[in-house]
């Protein structure tokens, strides 16, 4: 049982040690969760209390707000890098990404929860109150779909040019 030694940092190729970009099947697995779970919510809240919750305007302008941020960040980091790429710190560009990444999969489990919840009152009730549900849910949903779409780009924004080795 003999191994060969491993290679020091620097002789390691290039490739160790980088993130990958976040992957589409690991937001669509949380999305999923989220549909799931939006649906399950109103059949457990109707059985319950016999009073599904309502969705205020509230909730689809906080998951819009959260949105629009992380697309300025994004838009600020990417400007950052390509016009002065010293000026932004390594941690500053690791704390970011986090960020990015965070944001991505909670938007995408909102966003699924959301339109769970819209899509489990479509035939259920004629009322107006279940259409409104059904709408502020579909529109928070479309937020959470923001976040996720900012969260990408901020992703994105964080890829720092390759060094060129030469002087």
């Amino acid at each position: 049982m003999s191994a060969e030694p491993e290679p020091p940092d620097d002789e390691r190729p290039p490739e160790q040690g980088r993130l990958r970009p976040m992957s589409p099947a690991a937001l669509s697995i949380w999305t999923v969760i989220g549909l799931l779970g939006g649906w399950a919510f109103h059949r457990w809240s109707d059985r319950g209390t016999g009073v599904p919750p309502q969705v205020s305007w509230l909730q689809p302008l906080a998951l819009l707000l959260v949105a629009a941020i992380l697309g300025g960040t994004a838009w600020s980091t990417r400007r950052t890098i390509q016009q002065h790429p010293g000026r932004l710190s390594p941690h500053q560009a690791v704390n970011r990404l986090v960020l990015a990444r965070a944001c991505a999969y909670v938007g995408a489990l909102a966003a699924g929860v959301y339109i769970g919840y819209a899509v489990s009152w479509v035939g259920v009730d004629s009322s107006d109150l279940a259409g409104q549900r059904a709408f502020r849910s579909t529109c928070a949903g479309v937020a959470g779909i923001l976040i996720v779409v900012g969260g990408v780009l901020l992703e994105r924004a964080c890829r720092v040019p390759p060094e060129d080795d030469e002087p």
